[in-house]
């Protein structure tokens, strides 16, 4: 018996022993039994978990990007309270991408050992304690190693929440991961809108951004329940280890996968920018600081209603390409209103931005759409996401260079908008109707 053969069965051993009720003496068992008050502990337990599970989630999803959010709010007294340059605040937008990456690429091997739930608790602690910690370091290097674990316990979560909807809702899979994505937009939304007024209400940047691991500890509580549930995972995949051998080297030589990571991480690219220092360039127009953090907040909550009706038209189409591009050139036309007239429009851009970072859900979808099996959207996103987070790192690095060393926001912006241009590129090659397998010669 192989060893894959083996997990699969003692998952399945430990779903029946999670799950079993035992029969009371001399009676038969079963919840439609009205003398087993086991099987009635079952039902009670069957009603209250769906809801319980549904709550846990959404205050985790909320959870999952203030970290980055309220920062690029106040990115600029971070900066004068740690004396630290332009370009270290570059590295500081650059970690996100890297620790989604890094720790995002253990998190099944961890899920399948510990269970998803243990591995969601122990991410939503580490943002909790990172973002407890760092706003009272005394230097920019604590103060990044805080950040980064926060990112780590963020990156670990991102890639189970999928894992827990399939897991407790499987007929519900898309209001679920609707549910899931509108709470991690709000939550993005939130933290930028909310940072600065926080900041000024609790006396100062430090205490602001420490709110946010209270917020944080308060999402943990349920999960330290559902912490012990380990019953009914599997690594996607691991039961038929020969064909992710079969399937990967056809990745690396595969047109469609390539373009998808590239489209992937040119937008994550633009993302990041936006989130850590789209905030800056409103104020360095003269916009308040509160202001800049509510059109930040715009520009993030556009992705809530976005993400329900972007995927459903992308599906409906043969090819996703003149969606790229429509969302390419919103974000064109608002950088060149940034350049030109960044206060008087600062609305229309912030709407515009919001739009064109809604590439996201449209990623996340064509991946889904250029497989034809189960197996070969697993390995195709875990290629797309994690070469494009690599690709996204450099990005918001470069910006704060350019920003620091031009003193002014002419180069970055015209970064910004230089790297749309490949982004529409890739993205309409990659929303061509074709599979991976068909380019394999494998089979549709």
């Amino acid at each position: 018996m192989t060893r894959d053969a083996e997990t699969a069965r003692a998952a399945e051993r430990a779903r029946a022993a999670e799950t079993s009720v035992p029969a009371p003496t001399g009676g038969p068992s079963g919840p439609g039994n009205p003398g087993n008050p086991g099987g009635h502990q079952a039902a009670r337990r069957a009603a209250w978990v769906a809801p319980f599970v549904a709550v846990s989630m959404f205050l985790a999803a909320l959870n999952l990007r203030p970290a980055i959010g309220s920062l690029g709010a106040l990115l600029e007294e971070v900066r004068d309270g740690l004396h630290m340059s332009g370009s270290v605040a570059g590295v500081l937008t650059s970690v996100p991408p890297l620790c989604f990456a890094v720790f995002g690429f253990a998190a099944p091997r961890l899920a399948r050992r510990y269970g998803p739930g243990a591995i969601v608790c122990a991410g939503l602690a580490a943002i909790t304690a990172g973002l407890l910690i760092r706003p009272f370091v005394p230097s920019t290097v604590p103060f990044l190693l805080a950040s980064a674990l926060a990112l780590a316990g963020i990156a670990v979560s991102n890639v189970l929440m999928p894992v827990i909807v399939k897991r407790y809702f499987p007929d519900r899979v898309g209001t679920m991961t609707g549910l899931y994505s509108m709470a991690l937009s709000l939550g993005t939304a939130g933290s930028a809108a909310a940072a600065v007024p926080l900041a000024h209400a609790l006396g100062g940047w430090r205490t602001g951004l420490a709110a946010w691991g209270v917020l944080a500890a308060v999402a943990l509580v349920p999960w330290l329940v559902l912490v012990r549930d380990r019953s009914g995972y599997e690594e996607p995949g691991a039961a038929s280890a020969a064909p992710a051998h079969d399937v990967l080297p056809s990745l690396l030589r595969s047109r469609t996968a390539w373009s998808l990571a590239v489209f992937f991480g040119l937008q994550a690219t633009g993302a990041y920018i936006t989130m850590g220092w789209m905030s800056q360039r409103f104020r360095d127009a003269g916009i308040s600081a509160g202001t800049a953090g509510v059109l930040l907040a715009v520009i993030m909550v556009m992705g809530v209603p976005l993400a329900f009706v972007i995927p459903g038209l992308a599906t409906r189409l043969s090819h996703q390409g003149p969606i790229v591009v429509v969302l390419c050139a919103c974000g064109l036309v608002a950088i060149g209103g940034l350049y030109a007239a960044p206060v008087g429009g600062a609305w229309v851009w912030a709407v515009l931005l919001g739009v064109s970072n809604c590439s996201f859900p449209l990623a996340l979808t064509m991946i889904g759409m250029r497989s034809s099996s189960g197996h070969g959207v697993v390995r195709l996103s875990a290629f797309a996401q994690c070469t494009g987070y690599l690709i996204s790192i450099p990005g918001p690095l470069l910006v704060g260079v350019l920003y620091q060393h031009s003193g002014g926001w002419t180069w970055p912006l015209a970064l910004m908008g230089g790297l749309l241009l490949p982004q529409m590129a890739v993205g309409w090659f990659a929303g061509r109707d074709r599979t991976i397998e068909r380019e394999a010669g494998v089979g549709d």
